[in-house]
């Protein structure tokens, strides 16, 4: 009888403990946005418009914002498995998103993941270099690195499609259209049209935006972000 009951205490003490670490680890869960891209994500100023929107519908003790964006840059600054050719740097494949995931370490110190979503604004140099046709395959390959390095299995994701600036250049047009395709892939993906914010009396289908252009792709960023996220949690997932 008497090692039933100690039996009984530490099976019971083994459930508390366990209960209250669950409890722990669910109210340091946030929801990570990671924002990446080219030039025009470097020019989005997050805390301008995306950070309070975000945080004003989630409590900004339950978001992580973390933004890594370099002008000009092409997608195999991110995709680590990018094929290189004579032109291209080897030591440039991938460095762009290990700078994002080292960034992204120190921001989640103390916290664990309750969602992932990726926010990317990126394209207009693989259009330059006429890369669009290996363009699904690299965004798709940095999802899979995200899911891998964050040990996470889904990952939200919204794109920015390109511009109209480039419209009637072949590998631009492609990659909007891939862009547009991998944003209604599935409940987990969005798009967002940008056409109309690189026009404001003095631009017209500028490769960059106005002020007020920047702050309505923050919205517009922010808007799909809660809407994703909304759903996911309604869904169960």
């Amino acid at each position: 009888m008497r090692h039933l009951k100690i039996l009984f205490t530490l099976a019971f003490g083994l459930l508390i403990f366990s209960s209250s670490s669950a409890s722990t680890d669910d109210a340091c869960a946030v929801h990570l946005i990671l924002l990446s891209g080219q030039s025009n994500m470097a020019n989005m100023v997050p805390a301008r418009v995306f950070s309070p929107e975000v945080e004003k519908h989630f409590g900004a003790e339950n978001v992580v914002v973390v933004k890594v964006a370099r002008s000009g840059q092409p997608i195999r600054r991110w995709y680590k498995m990018w094929k290189v050719n004579v032109d291209q740097n080897p030591a440039q494949i991938g460095d762009l998103f290990e700078q994002l995931m080292k960034e992204t370490e120190t921001a989640m110190k103390g916290k664990s993941i309750k969602s992932v979503t990726l926010i990317w604004m990126q394209g207009e140099r693989d259009a330059k270099e006429r890369l669009a046709d290996r363009y699904e395959e690299a965004f798709l390959g940095i999802l899979e690195q995200l899911k891998s390095d964050l040990k996470v299995e889904e990952i939200h994701y919204i794109i920015g499609r390109l511009s109209d600036a480039g419209l009637g250049k072949k590998d631009w047009d492609k990659i909007r259209e891939v862009q547009q395709k991998l944003g209604e892939a599935g409940p987990r993906s969005a798009w967002i049209n940008t056409d109309d914010l690189n026009d404001d009396g003095q631009k017209h289908n500028d490769l960059h935006y106005s002020e007020k252009g920047y702050d309505l792709l923050a919205e517009r960023f922010s808007r799909e972000a809660i809407e994703l996220l909304t759903n996911a949690k309604q869904a169960g997932k």
